[in-house]
């Protein structure tokens, strides 16, 4: 049950902007954009990287206050990631494609309203009583739940950037590849506590399902 939460934050949690393939003759004007946008998302990319990490290595086995403590962080580090990357598309204008304006505006409002979705997964955790381990398992079923239903926000809030010309020249800036994620040592696996192995049922999203 608790594996679910953790795979779903694992795959689909972190925004990831990097793409394969991509065609090497770009007019500036693009390249330019997804530069100017790529640089201001990266400590946010990062952020969400960080967010994810932490779920996924906060063992499943760890008190439920380690769990919900561990959720939470990572839930408002989206949210407010999100409410970030939201800017970024904003400060870097209508792309140069095809109906730029409305590229940006949908994205924008995607990506404040997965803030918002995350937003309301953190006071959900924060409301869980971790006094009564049967009651919490049942709320972090819950937060499973809800999470699922915005996988596909979460996922589709920067598609439109993504496409054609646009997102071939974001896959070749830096600033939007896949960083490695990384977490506070307070909040690393304990010793023999493997980080996503099938049965190490990952973290505070893991006790609960996906």
């Amino acid at each position: 049950m608790n594996k679910k939460l953790a795979a779903a934050l694992s795959g689909g949690a972190v925004l990831v902007l990097v793409l394969s393939g991509c065609s090497d003759d770009k007019s500036d004007k693009v390249n330019d954009w997804a530069k100017t946008f790529c640089d201001q998302a990266q400590p946010q990319i990062q952020k969400r990287a960080n967010a994810n990490q932490l779920i996924i290595s906060t063992a499943a086995d760890s008190k439920p206050v380690t769990i919900k403590a561990a959720d939470s962080k990572a839930f408002q580090d989206i949210a407010d990631a999100d409410r970030a990357l939201a800017k970024a598309v904003e400060g870097a204008g209508a792309p140069p494609v095809d109906n730029g304006e409305k590229v940006q505006q949908d994205a924008v409002k995607e990506l404040n309203a997965t803030a918002v979705a995350y937003d309301g997964l953190k006071k959900q955790v924060d409301a869980l009583d971790t006094g009564n381990q049967q009651k919490f398992a049942d709320g972090l079923k819950v937060v499973s739940d809800n999470l699922a239903k915005i996988q596909n926000m979460d996922q589709d809030a920067v598609a439109k950037l993504q496409a054609g010309e646009l997102g071939s020249a974001m896959a070749k800036q830096p600033g939007c590849q896949t960083p490695k994620a990384s977490v506070p040592p307070s909040a690393s696996p304990k010793a023999g506590a493997p980080d996503a192995k099938p049965d190490a049922k990952p973290s505070a999203s893991a006790k609960s399902e996906e």
